[in-house]
């Protein structure tokens, strides 16, 4: 199966799978190809990609943009350093990853450098496992007051990572728990804005989309 075919299966699944089809995000990751891959991705029907290494991503934009191809848009998707930010604020379109004030407060202040309002999602640890980024329930509270008085962010919804695990039901209610934040936090904090889930990889995106995903990040399924 070529890379087109494989995109048009996985919007077909979005269409079967997802109660609002309309709304859902088919996010190629691209880690594992080089600029041309993500060429065949733009040829494929998609022009929207996440990245998650800045230095891969730079590289990828340089030598894609050289080629006159510039409507791509690029979403972020991996662990985030700080002192990385600068590289990618004027052109970035969404950073998946935001876990900690501290970097949403560089991301802001670099939006505000290059006059640009930068879409955010806000990572959490639903799981609850030591080995994956993000924020736990508490400080995510403790720190949304803060986040949200930064003027050069949007933050448009939450991200998870599921667990290893082959137990579908927990993955089930990782997403579902997600949901149910999202759901939340809008009553409490953001009146409704909070629009996109970012949940559901390669693995497991059939769950996410039944449990209201809205980016699906999926890599090998495409390029397999």
């Amino acid at each position: 199966m070529s890379i087109k075919e494989n995109i048009s299966g996985l919007k077909s699944e979005i269409e079967k799978y997802s109660p609002y089809p309309e709304k859902v995000i088919l996010l190629p990751t691209t880690k594992y190809v080089d600029a041309d891959g993500v060429l065949e991705v733009v040829e494929g029907g998609c022009n929207i990609v996440g990245e998650n290494r800045v230095q891969a991503l730079i590289e990828k934009k340089e030598k894609i943009d050289s080629l006159g191809e510039n409507d791509i848009i690029w979403h972020f998707i991996g662990n985030l350093q700080k002192n990385k930010v600068k590289y990618i604020a004027s052109f970035i379109e969404m950073i998946h990853s935001v876990n900690k004030l501290s970097l949403a407060k560089e991301i802001d202040k670099r939006a505000k450098q290059n006059k640009r309002r930068i879409k955010v999602l806000l990572e959490v640890n639903i799981s609850m496992e030591e080995s994956k980024e993000g924020y736990s329930l508490e400080r995510l509270y403790e720190e949304l007051p803060s986040l949200m008085e930064l003027e050069n962010i949007e933050i448009c919804g939450l991200m998870t990572m599921a667990p290893f695990t082959e137990d579908r039901e927990k993955i089930k209610d990782v997403f579902a728990n997600l949901r149910k934040l999202k759901d939340k936090l809008n009553d409490s904090h953001f009146s409704g804005k909070l629009e996109e889930l970012s949940m559901g990889m390669t693995n497991d995106y059939k769950i996410a989309l039944l449990e209201g995903a809205t980016i699906l990040r999926v890599g090998s399924k495409i390029f397999k």
